[in-house]
């Protein structure tokens, strides 16, 4: 079987996650591998305040 290079899709792949991460400070918003984890933890941490934020609004109005 013959072997797979990804250049094409890894590039798209990784320009995603990079843009994704524009903006952070540091070797976040450069590197690949800073800049996954970076917008993984953004995306949880995103997550968990919306959810917080709608429990908030409820407070403030009731």
């Amino acid at each position: 079987m013959a072997r797979v290079k990804r250049g094409t899709v890894q590039k798209r792949r990784h320009n995603k996650i990079l843009k994704a991460a524009k903006g952070y400070r540091g070797q976040r918003s450069t590197l690949f591998r800073q800049a996954k984890n970076a917008v993984a933890k953004a995306g949880m941490h995103a997550y968990r305040h919306r959810r917080t934020r709608k429990r908030d609004f409820r407070r403030l109005w009731i």
